[in-house]
């Protein structure tokens, strides 16, 4: 028993040397540098050496030894940013360190895990290699990729609820605007005094988002897992503009099987044709004025343009004949217009990736996102790998998000007024 209490003593030496490390960053408000981070692991690691010597030690005896008190993480039991890490950077590293072949888990990992189980809002386990980030950072996360997202902010979103994978919203089953049709067939009627009242009532269907997984991975150098505060840095740029990128792609051409449904495959698109000898590769003056006046009229004050950068210099350059002189239908950013964006007959112009290029259907579209219905489910998990790029000496993660979209119109609606079909979502035909 002599040599097991000579290896506590050490171990606790260890232990406090530890401790020691992280008190005094947390004292300077900082993450570990890289030497402390290396000093850290390397005592971690002999921590780890001498309870396994001690536990051989005592077997021995027949004394089963008592579990070594575990040295806190940067942030235990501290106010900070989120209930169980003080940052994500932090919990990045507690991850990374559980997936690691030998590697242990911080005990914290299984209490956001078990806190989401509670609340119906996750199914996965630590021991399939992911983990749930707390609730913060994972707020925190899909409002960066939300922001960064030019059109997912501007959709209706409605949240999923807990122990559900999915939503029936009630929407208004409208294909024409004509009396005794509008609002699927509700019908208002002049009475004169005393006479008789006519029931009628609107027609509504259920639209049903059934939540599909959006998963994404991403490298990360050791170099970057040294620093907790500059891995967050990195991944949160990184999540924000590749999550931003791939809803807005899914708004726009998604095909409805095993992702959202995009407005450029759904019933109620409008195609406007092409001009009768119109060149190929080209977006006329004509063509804009066409796309526009197959807009529901409901839909222009919520309405944008989305291009695919090839366009700009034709749409820049657009102009509305009147006589002898010409009106410009494109107006740019700031000068005189005072607006943060490009323009086109009054209403924004936001050049996107995701768009087709020139010629194609889609390089130009005018849309309501305000009818495109967006349903999320609260939770992103995460897991991490160190085999995947091993070679790289990179680390992968993996995030995981579940969501569903569809535009909210099922066809093309007939006008009140007119035999021409209109839409919230229009684009042009082919122009090869």
């Amino acid at each position: 028993m002599e040599n097991a209490n000579w290896l506590k003593k050490d171990r606790a030496a260890k232990l406090d040397r530890m401790k020691e490390l992280l008190d005094h960053a947390e004292e300077q408000h900082r993450d570990l540098t890289t030497t402390e981070s290396a000093e850290f692991r390397r005592l971690e690691k002999e921590c780890d050496l001498l309870t396994t010597r001690i536990e051989q030690a005592e077997a021995a005896f027949g004394i089963r030894s008592a579990a070594p008190p575990r040295v806190p993480l940067l942030g235990d039991d501290a106010t900070g940013p989120g209930k169980h890490f003080r940052s994500l950077g932090e919990q990045l590293k507690a991850i990374v360190t559980a997936g690691t072949p030998g590697g242990a888990t911080d005990a914290r990992l299984h209490e956001v895990a078990a806190e989401a189980r509670a609340s119906g809002m996750h199914e996965a386990v630590g021991t399939e290699g992911g983990f749930l980030l707390e609730s913060t950072f994972a707020l925190d996360l899909l409002t960066a990729g939300m922001a960064a997202a030019k059109l997912a902010p501007r959709c209706a979103s409605f949240p999923v609820g807990a122990r559900s994978n999915s939503i029936e919203l009630p929407v208004v089953d409208e294909s024409s605007r004509a009396t005794g049709s509008r609002f699927g067939g509700l019908k208002l009627y002049w009475l004169t005094e005393a006479a008789p009242k006519t029931e009628t009532k609107p027609k509504l269907r259920k639209l049903k988002l059934e939540l599909k997984k959006l998963a994404g991975l991403c490298y990360a150098s050791d170099e970057l897992l040294e620093d907790a505060t500059v891995l967050e840095a990195f991944l949160r740029r990184a999540f924000a503009s590749e999550f931003a990128f791939v809803i807005d792609d899914c708004i726009i051409r998604g095909t409805g099987a095993g992702q959202p449904l995009g407005i450029l495959h759904c019933p109620a698109l409008v195609t406007v044709p092409e001009e009768t000898g119109q060149a190929g590769d080209t977006i006329t003056a004509a063509n804009v004025l066409a796309m526009y006046s197959r807009l529901l009229a409901s839909s222009v004050e919520n309405a944008i343009w989305v291009y695919n950068q090839d366009a700009f210099p034709q749409l820049c350059s657009m102009t509305l004949t009147a006589g002898t002189a010409g009106q410009p239908m494109f107006v740019p950013a700031g000068g005189l217009s005072g607006r943060p964006y490009n323009s086109l007959l009054g209403l924004p112009l936001i050049a996107m990736e995701q768009c087709s290029t020139l010629g194609q259907p889609g390089d130009l579209i005018l849309l309501d996102p305000s009818r495109y219905l967006l349903a999320t489910k609260g939770g992103l998990q995460i897991a991490s790998s160190i085999h995947i790029r091993f070679s790289y000496d990179e680390t992968c993660f993996r995030f995981v998000y579940r969501l569903d979209g569809q535009p909210e119109l099922s066809s093309p609606v007939t006008p009140y007024q007119g035999t021409a079909t209109q839409s919230a979502y229009v684009t042009l035909a082919e122009r090869a």
